[in-house]
């Protein structure tokens, strides 16, 4: 791959703090009231889900581009659990992809199909986490 764009952050545990190299991000970190923490700070599930949403959506763009179809209504809300997985922890999410009343049925359903082989958060959790694709 040749990297068109690096994004650099720090951070220092679920207790502490998530800076970004540009200073664009400034986070305290908690751990959610799930986990046991005071749920007083974001989380690394809450950034992830924040940003596949974002990243899907812009995939969804351009598959939609590509297909001279307008997707500037649709909306992508990305819930990601974490869990015990045998002896360690995992992952799993679910992209609920709102579509407007033009693009509901197959057309959407195709689109969204095709965002989730060009997004790259799709292709880096690629049969390494489950990840559910609801349409609605």
């Amino acid at each position: 791959m040749d990297a068109i764009y690096t994004a650099v952050a720090t951070a220092n545990g679920r207790e502490g703090r998530a800076v970004s190299s540009d200073g664009q991000i400034d986070l305290a970190l908690a751990m959610p009231p799930a986990l046991g923490g005071n749920g007083q700070g974001t989380n690394p599930e809450q950034l992830f889900a924040a940003g596949y949403a974002a990243c899907f959506a812009s995939a969804l763009g351009l598959v939609g581009r590509q297909a001279k179809v307008d997707t500037s209504d649709v909306s992508v809300t990305a819930e990601v659990s974490i869990g015990k997985d045998g002896a360690a922890f995992g992952l799993a999410a679910v992209l609920r992809v709102e579509l407007p009343d033009a693009l509901a049925g197959e057309t959407g359903a195709l689109l969204v199909k095709q965002a989730h082989e060009v997004c790259p958060y799709s292709r880096a959790t690629r049969g390494n986490m489950s990840v559910e694709l609801v349409v609605e």
